[in-house]
């Protein structure tokens, strides 16, 4: 009996033959990143960037709505001003770039450093204490508040093992920033924001996540409360796609960011902070990306359609490109959503299956053939990328406006419930024991020693030994969910009384 090979894909290796290599070659067949010159960094190619553009737009409208406002501050910060709060210094001192100079001279037919400065500066890691020294200047009193600020920035933290859009020492994000006269508003305000990030990614990234608080040892140093947006990836690890966290008074004192209350008497502020950043299109690649390439949630996509013309010959590229052209133009005119439609036509001089599948490994939602049968039809030919690539249908012209975008939402609700679906069938309630654990997480037990074990769902007593024993399997408590069962049960890694539920995986 003949052996059937193995369908070809357009990515190899595959999701099931070595995932963080496959991760890196779908990256960069998208043209989404490629590594920088400089070690740790990466340059965001346009087609990359257009979706982090596109991240920014959906989430930027959501923060004003909820009555924040976009600043800008230094991305130098004053050694001093990390060394005012002890946690949060020393839980940055490891991964802070520092300048020490201010020129270079040239000696001996090289440049070096020169001119010390009297006091070094950090590249923000973090914006924290350099906006905290503003807010101590503009709040002077309860009128004041509260303050609700948000910045658009890069950040630094020296990494030694870095993964495109995952891990890099310059990576780009939001962080918001706000100071309340209360607990209860500053609480509020955290989970808020909480919810808003939930929201953006489920509707728009099509990516289920699961809210809920940190456990004290994987706090934001310097919070009292750090809650979290944990995502579960092809390979069954968890993602980290956002946080929010709640400062109290900690960072209010460091920065005496004081205000005078409706009695006259002083106060130190309570404070948050929140932010996710370009971690999120590593984060869209490892949910929903195949083995032939990116496939982009169509609320995402920089491009909701490629025209794709068909020329046999030179003859007829005038009359096909004019058709598709006029085409292009009309799509434009129709709104998917609140938005218009997103049409591009490729006309570049290359073969059509070149620049065809191009497109697939870009993870475009839809690609439209014309050609000059079509045209004397009156038809063209659709091609989704959530169906397999050669699955093909045929539209009346007059009909595709009306069409398109009832597809790119049935493709939108579709990568979420096959999302959600995965998730859920990778969720593990079973796990009794750190033997369990173990055997659960232990590769050579795995006919795939590359796929993770999911994310388990167990009872966790919090002491320090339960801690030590979960980084001996270099696993970690993703999240204590919102939503708990209030039974008591047994840790799953000490056998110790336990009552609160936990999410365990291993994680990026």
């Amino acid at each position: 009996m003949e052996t059937k090979s193995p369908e070809k894909t357009a990515i190899t290796p595959t999701r099931q033959h070595d995932y963080p290599e496959w991760y890196q070659q779908v990256v960069r067949a998208a043209e989404l990143a490629e590594n920088s010159v400089v070690r740790g960094c990466m340059v965001i190619r346009p087609w990359g960037y257009g979706i982090w553009e596109r991240m920014q737009r959906e989430l930027d409208q959501r923060i004003k709505a909820t009555g924040h406002e976009n600043a800008y501050f230094p991305l130098f910060i004053p050694l001093s001003f990390l060394e005012k709060e002890a946690t949060h210094v020393d839980g940055f001192a490891k991964e802070c770039a520092v300048v020490t100079h201010h020129r270079l001279e040239l000696k001996d037919g090289k440049l070096i450093p020169a001119g010390a400065l009297e006091e070094p500066v950090i590249v923000r890691p973090t914006s924290e204490t350099i906006i905290g020294e503003s807010f101590s200047r503009w709040v002077n009193s309860y009128r004041d508040l509260p303050l609700l600020i948000n910045q658009w920035a890069n950040v630094v933290r020296w990494e030694m093992r870095t993964r495109l859009f995952l891990r890099t020492t310059e990576f780009l994000w939001q962080e918001g920033h706000t100071v309340h006269a209360n607990e209860a508003e500053a609480r509020e305000e955290t989970l808020k924001m909480l919810n808003v990030y939930s929201e953006f990614m489920h509707n728009v990234l099509a990516m289920p996540v699961f809210i809920g608080d940190k456990p004290v040892h994987e706090r934001f140093p310097g919070a009292v409360d750090t809650y979290c947006c944990e995502a579960m990836m092809q390979d069954r690890k968890a993602l980290q796609a956002g946080t929010s966290h709640y400062l109290g008074q900690n960072f209010a004192k460091a920065s005496n960011i004081k205000f005078t209350d409706e009695a006259g008497a002083l106060q130190f502020a309570h404070t948050t902070s929140w932010g996710v950043s370009t971690r999120l299109v590593g984060g869209v690649v490892m949910t929903h990306a195949d083995d032939d390439g990116m496939r982009l949630p169509p609320r995402l996509a920089p491009q909701h359609l490629v025209v794709l013309p068909v020329i046999p010959n030179p003859d007829v590229a005038g009359r096909v490109l004019e058709f598709a052209n006029g085409l292009a133009s009309d799509l434009r005119g129709v709104r998917f959503g609140d938005e218009p439609l997103a049409v591009r036509v490729d006309s570049r001089d290359k073969r059509g299956g070149e620049k065809n599948w191009e497109w697939i490994k870009k993870g475009i939602p839809l690609r439209v053939e014309v050609g000059p049968r079509d045209i004397d039809r009156g038809e063209v030919v659709l091609y989704r990328r959530d169906r397999p690539h050669k699955e093909k249908i045929v539209l009346a012209r007059a009909d595709l406006a009306a069409r398109v975008p009832q597809i790119l939402q049935e493709i939108q609700d579709g990568m979420l419930v096959a999302a959600k679906a995965f998730r859920d069938q990778h969720m593990i309630d079973s796990v009794q024991s750190y033997e369990d654990l173990k055997a659960l997480f232990t590769p050579k037990n795995r006919d795939k020693p590359e796929i993770h074990g999911g994310f388990v769902r167990a009872k966790w007593s919090e002491d320090p030994q339960s801690v030590s024993l979960l980084e001996d399997l270099k696993l970690s408590v993703r999240c204590i969910p919102f939503e708990q069962s209030g039974r008591i049960g047994k840790c799953v890694l000490t056998g110790k009384p336990a009552t609160r539920d936990v999410i365990i995986a291993k994680a990026y």
